[in-house]
């Protein structure tokens, strides 16, 4: 049952972080390499602090198409305090949050840490894992 299967199984685990001291521009880059949208952003001790998405780079872009060059920090332009979710959750019950809430990605937290990512590409892999063709 797909209530039963749990986002630890599905999570990404290897993981670009970012910090909030980290230049927006070398962010971007890396998000680029990385072929990624979003990242998340956690501060010396581990913790998460915010989340770096393409839109951020967006918005930023755009502020700086229109005052000169972009600059700044991550921790100038993320999102401060994301949701997250629990490793133990099940699929079934973040696949609602998606739905709910539009976000493309939430960081896996346990005990305070970091543990990974899970994205709507991770829960569709679980669904179709689950509902073979």
């Amino acid at each position: 049952m797909l209530r039963s299967l749990k986002i630890k199984d599905y999570m990404s685990k290897d993981l670009l972080v970012l910090s909030p001291e980290m230049e927006v521009l070398r962010a971007v880059h890396l998000l680029l390499k990385n072929r990624i949208s979003g990242a998340p952003v956690l501060d010396k001790h581990g913790r998460v602090v915010g989340i770096f998405t393409e839109r951020d780079c967006m918005e930023e872009a755009l502020k700086a198409f229109y005052h000169g060059e972009p600059g700044g920090f991550v921790g100038d332009h993320m999102r401060r305090k994301p949701e997250c979710v629990g490793p133990d959750q099940s699929v079934l019950t973040v696949a609602e949050t998606f739905i709910s809430s539009g976000f493309q990605r939430y960081p896996v937290v346990d005990n305070g840490r970091l543990v990974g990512v899970i994205s709507r590409t991770d829960i569709m892999r679980a669904m179709a894992e689950h509902y073979p063709s």
